[in-house]
């Protein structure tokens, strides 16, 4: 692989990775509820959900589902039902948000695990992203290099890293209000139904047709 395609595959994978989008937004709402911590692991999870779709675009599923309307309807739908639920829970817990603290370390390590679980669910079901690997990776396979499927693994990884920097510098942006909000409950909990709001908002976008 020379440098010039790869140079390119990188200049186009910050382009997109930087663009907000509902992972993103989603990452921003956790990190001004629940903390940089908890946003951090919610990056993580979605780049494990990113990067299983690079695994089926490498294998050929992704294709399969990005140009079937039925296949990518059904991605769709299931991403955004549980866009809803978890802006639904945020709104229900806003209570529960603005009790706890970051501070709280066993609290804090018996989330890591729904955080993950939750990015991971919202990176692998995220319709547009597969829809942009199916389309950005084979274009950037060189038949000289070495079987197809390994190089779209290797410049799907490196599309997942370049996603985690520029998601987590989103967060680190937005963690900044964190430390505002924590020193009042009823800015929580106007956050928490904020953060809720959003989620919401996006599951009922993905529903959207188009």
């Amino acid at each position: 692989m020379t440098d010039s395609p790869y140079l390119g595959f990188a200049a186009v994978s910050v382009a997109a990775a930087a663009t907000p989008g509902p992972s993103v937004l989603f990452a921003i709402s956790r990190a001004v509820v629940g903390g940089r911590r908890q946003a951090l692991l919610t990056v993580l999870g979605n780049a494990g959900g990113l990067f299983a779709q690079v695994v089926l675009v490498a294998i050929g599923v992704g294709v399969v589902v990005s140009g079937s309307a039925e296949a990518y309807a059904v991605l769709r739908t299931i991403g955004a039902v549980y866009l809803l639920w978890l802006g639904v829970s945020a709104i229900r817990q806003r209570d529960r948000v603005a009790s706890r603290g970051d501070s709280n370390t066993a609290a804090a390590s018996h989330r890591s695990l729904p955080a993950l679980r939750d990015g991971f669910v919202v990176g692998v079901t995220n319709p547009k992203s597969i829809v942009i690997l199916a389309a950005l990776l084979p274009q950037y396979v060189e038949p000289a290099a070495g079987p197809a499927l390994a190089q779209m693994v290797l410049l799907g990884g490196a599309f997942c890293a370049i996603a985690i920097v520029c998601d987590s510098a989103w967060v680190m942006v937005a963690g900044q209000a964190r430390s505002w909000l924590g020193g009042s409950v009823g800015r929580l909990h106007a956050a928490s139904v904020a953060a809720g709001l959003v989620m919401i908002v996006l599951g009922g976008l993905l529903l959207l047709p188009g």
